[in-house]
């Protein structure tokens, strides 16, 4: 096939040695010549060269890593690792020793409290470490001059506690060029010679969010059989590659992976693992005290009902407490169904309130009495559990209240001023994977990094900061949403909205060299935000529209346009990156790209079948080409590296007919047509979905002076003899790319007007068309020729029957004290977003008092005019409140809408599935000219994507139509 003829020389690359040619070699050496850091967002610790700077690697050694013997086990592993990866990158190796001795410059690794050399440091005032000093999971990176007697200098990396320690250990590490991703994605290191540490260096790091971590969760098939297959079973050698990857990222905390494994269980050595790499570990939000689901499966006796078995159940949980005891843990309170079902009791409340009461009491037995508020619990308002709260129910202050996402990345509930107050706080559980409806999404990355920042900022900025956790499906291929989520979690105000596309950028550099970094950026962005407007699991034959705005067309092309990119990239990659490329790049752009070209071909199909077109079979085939395609790709991911990847891209996601996904992917169905062997004219116009010779109105769409300037016809044969058909107008001013048509199966006609020889005002015309049979088609033309004044033509300029605008494209805007509308670059399903900033308590009920955005608009036309707008698909996270805009044109009073007045399952549902909430109004517009069309923010996180004012002509589709053009 084709397909495989197009994979098999990337397959080469990564398999087969390769003679250097001069290109080659200068590709590989761009690739090595590189900034003086490569830590993602972080200021560079190195320097360029030895003047007066510590000299960590020289042409000839690696200073040594001086690690006190009384340091905890897991800062003496990522020592070693230190030790490893500058080899790594140098080819020398580091000696790792416990004592001073005969060293002039060191390295010097330790722990406040467990390390005496840092402790002597501090004491004879060399150390100054009061900013780190009882700071959760700080550190400090400082070069010391004279630290000790003989010697001279000494980089110092001291951690307030055993985490923070390794975290500043692993990011030396990636300033030096080594990849948080180097195992998980194949990153290579980038090597150089020489190292040199800035001898101003002084960095201090205190984490914003309290506990960030990750849920490997809905893991089988593909996690789950590539763990089996490595691995055995999801045991301590599978949990050690995840605990590092964790510390690289600065993240201390997971859910591990539950749907057949329990983690305690499984392998008694995964628990003692997890501590000593200072990995918090807890159980989901449906398996309480340390307990995991499969193991009431395994050990439990009777039912999964605190009101019928309660000591039983009591029993199992102070095991679990008891068990758990030695380890930083997190105590997961209440109680759900077994996997993850509500609770078979119902609604009962009290009887919740008396599980929670009972879990308390045993880890007040467990721990202590006087340790029951200093052991970390976390109740889960997940689904119906938000409900209880929401009726009353309670639990006392030290515990941490974890609100949740709707399992489509958009929070339904965040802290009041008053639940602000509890000093045990609350965090978020938040979603890049799902099984559930209305379809499960778990086969690739759909996540947009800037719905990420818009959503957990609003966690940030109300107070939902003691633990990040987001589901994260298989782990692969979900690696950059992972990292910003985390690299969020560890310091929010890092990364305001304004450096998102600084991210994508900075991210491409480190991993693949500064040359292709801007291409890369754009890359990422373009299939993410693609995905996310339409999860490929969601995508069928009917999502784009084949009929109005080439929307399809458009659609496929972009797609098509990143994959060339990234395939021109891939080409240009020294073979040493391009595993990597594949798997962060290449495969999920190529992928995503392939299942909307696979479902454009099946559109078509169908299409063209009912119009009984000689080209409907060719579709057919294309929709089989292109499924076989998606099966090829896989099985390139999973050769990669010898195999390494085995079964991790196995999650089937063709062929949904209901909310879960099928046993296996799934051709799509198409339709065959069987053409005669005579020629038969047929003819299809855009717009339309029947073609002539069905009886039928056939019209073009309106042209506007404005508006689109060609339109199309499809002449096409229903039989298998060509023909030759003839075009001619009955009007001078409709102008054809050709007046005779050679017919095999199709041939297009483009159809413009001349304006100069146009009536004024509206006119009709038609366009007939002759060749085979009988008759002829006989095709609509109308127009609508305005005059123009161009001196009052202001702003954005009604055409072919709208206007349409991009929500940052406003004439200008009005701010309310310290609010304005500020953009959120990437954002949303086509450019951007804006929406008012600072977030906070704030609401508006008079509209004339809040912030807004106006835009110019000019109208040909005067009417009632339908006003859509596209917002991001936000839930109203303040109990009691909306999520409110006011929207007036020119001086009529202002409408206020409430974006969530309709919360109803349907409602919710389309709304998760094309990623947007339509507001509606309806607006009388007296005459044509100019206007003032103004948007008012009555709430907090009312998120503005796009405009589309219907004067109409508007037609559906998808995305809404493209924008208009503005004067």
């Amino acid at each position: 096939m084709a397909h495989s003829l197009r994979l098999t020389p990337v397959l080469r690359w990564l398999t087969t040695p390769r003679l250097i040619t001069p290109l080659r070699y200068l590709l590989l050496l761009l690739a090595i010549v590189s900034p003086t850091s490569w830590a993602l967002g972080e200021e560079p610790w190195l320097a360029t060269s030895a003047r007066g700077n510590l000299v960590l690697v020289d042409k000839q050694q690696a200073l040594d890593i001086v690690i006190d013997s009384s340091e905890l086990p897991g800062v003496v592993r990522a020592a070693k690792n230190l030790q490893s990866d500058i080899e790594q990158v140098t080819g020398k190796q580091p000696v790792l020793k416990n004592t001073l001795a005969g060293q002039k410059q060191l390295v010097l690794v330790g722990t406040l409290g467990s390390s005496q050399l840092i402790a002597q440091l501090i004491a004879n005032k060399k150390l100054d470490v009061s900013k780190i000093q009882n700071q959760w999971d700080a550190f400090q990176v400082v070069v010391v001059d004279k630290p000790f007697a003989d010697v001279e200098r000494a980089l110092v990396i001291v951690g307030a506690n055993k985490r923070g320690t390794m975290y500043g250990i692993y990011s030396l590490s990636e300033q030096i060029g080594v990849s948080p991703w180097y195992w998980w994605a194949d990153v290579p290191v980038k090597q150089k010679a020489t190292i040199f540490i800035d001898k101003k260096i002084n960095v201090v790091e205190i984490p914003k969010v309290k506990y960030r971590g990750i849920f490997l969760n809905d893991e089988a098939p593909a996690l789950t059989n590539w763990v089996t297959e490595k691995y055995g079973n999801y045991n301590a050698e599978f949990y050690e590659k995840v605990f590092e990857l964790l510390l690289r990222l600065k993240a201390n905390f997971l859910w591990p992976a539950m749907w057949n494994n329990a983690f305690a269980d499984d392998d008694p050595q995964n628990m003692i693992l997890a501590d000593e790499y200072g990995i918090v570990m807890s159980t989901s939000h449906h398996e309480p005290m340390m307990r995991a689901d499969k193991e009431w499966n395994r050990y439990g006796k009777g039912p999964w009902e605190y009101s019928k078995n309660p000591k039983n159940l009591y029993k199992f949980w102070v095991d679990g407490a008891t068990r758990n005891k030695p380890y930083e843990s997190i105590y997961t309170l209440g109680m759900r169904g077994q996997q993850d079902e509500p609770m078979s009791e119902g609604e009962n409340i009290g009887l919740l309130e008396k599980i929670v009461s009972d879990q308390r009491n045993i880890i007040s037995d467990v721990f202590g009495k006087d340790q029951l508020t200093k052991v970390p619990q976390v109740w889960a308002l997940y689904k119906e559990v938000q409900g209880f709260y929401e009726r009353g129910m309670r639990v006392p202050d030290d515990v941490i209240l974890l609100w949740c996402d709707d399992n489509w990345g958009n929070i339904r509930r965040l802290p009041t001023p008053d639940e602000r107050k509890r000093s045990g706080g609350a965090g978020v559980y938040y979603h890049f994977d799902y099984v559930g409806g209305p379809r499960s999404y778990r086969w690739i990355n759909t996540i947009s990094i800037a719905k990420i920042w818009e959503q957990m900022h609003l966690a940030y900025t109300f107070d939902a900061n003691q633990i990040w956790i987001v589901n994260v499906g298989d782990l692969k291929p979900m690696e950059y949403p992972i990292e910003f989520f985390l690299n969020m979690a560890w310091n929010p105000e890092a990364w305001p909205k304004e450096r998102i596309p600084e991210f994508a950028r900075l991210w491409a550099e480190r991993e693949f060299g500064a040359q292709h970094a801007q291409e890369i950026a754009a890359i990422m962005t373009g299939y993410t935000r693609h995905n996310l407007r339409r999860k490929p699991e969601l995508q069928d034959a009917t999502t784009y529209s084949q009929l109005h705005y080439r929307e399809a067309e458009r659609v496929t092309a972009e797609m098509n346009d990143y994959v060339a990119r990234a395939e021109k990239i891939y080409a240009q990659l020294p073979a040493a990156q391009r595993a990597a490329f594949y798997q962060l790049v290449l495969f999920p752009t190529t992928a995503s790209a392939n299942i909307t070209a696979l479902y454009n071909a099946q559109a078509k199909n169908h299409l063209y079948a009912t119009q009984a077109r000689a080209t409907t079979n060719d579709y057919a085939d294309k929709v089989r080409e292109l499924f076989a395609k998606d099966a090829a790709l896989e099985q390139e991911y999973h050769q990669l590296n010898g195999g390494k990847w085995n079964h991790m891209m196995s999650q089937s996601h063709i062929g949904y007919s209901h909310w879960n996904h099928p046993p296996e992917d799934t051709l799509p169905v198409t339709h065959h047509y069987e053409p005669h062997n005579s020629a038969e004219m047929g003819i299809a116009i855009e717009g339309v979905a029947s073609a002539w010779p069905k009886p039928g109105n056939y019209l073009l769409p309106r042209f506007d002076r404005l508006g689109t300037q060609s339109r199309v016809i499809e002449i096409f044969n229903k039989g298998k003899e060509s023909f030759l058909a003839t075009a001619k107008t009955t009007t001078p001013w409709i102008i054809l790319s050709k007046t005779s048509i050679q017919v095999d199966k199709g041939a297009q006609l483009d159809v413009s007007i001349d304006w100069s020889k146009a009536p004024i005002g509206r006119a009709t015309g038609r366009i007939d068309i002759s060749g085979t049979g009988w008759g002829s088609a006989s095709i609509g033309v109308e127009i609508v020729n305005n005059p123009i004044n161009k001196k009052a033509l202001r702003g954005f300029a009604e055409a072919d029957g709208y206007i349409a605008i991009e929500a940052e494209d406003f004439s200008r805007q009005g701010a309310s004290g310290h609010l304005r509308w500020e953009k959120i670059p990437e954002h949303g399903r086509t450019i951007s977003s804006m929406s008012v900033y600072p977030i906070g308590d704030w609401q508006f009920n008079d509209a004339t008092n809040a912030p807004y955005l106006e835009y110019d608009i000019y109208t040909h036309s005067s009417g009632e005019f339908t006003l859509q707008g596209f917002f991001a698909p936000s839930w109203p996270f303040m109990p009691e409140r909306g999520l409110r805009y006011a929207v007036a044109i020119d001086d009529e009073p202002a409408q206020i809408v409430n974006l969530v007045a309709d919360m109803s399952d349907a409602t919710w549902a389309e709304t998760v599935r094309s990623d947007v909430r339509l507001g509606i109004t309806k607006h009388k517009v007296a005459r044509a000219g100019a206007h003032k069309l103004r948007i008012y923010s009555l709430d907090p996180a009312v998120t503005l994507q796009k405009l589309v004012l219907d004067t109409g002509g508007l037609q559906p589709s998808y995305l809404g139509p493209p924008p208009s053009k503005r004067y």
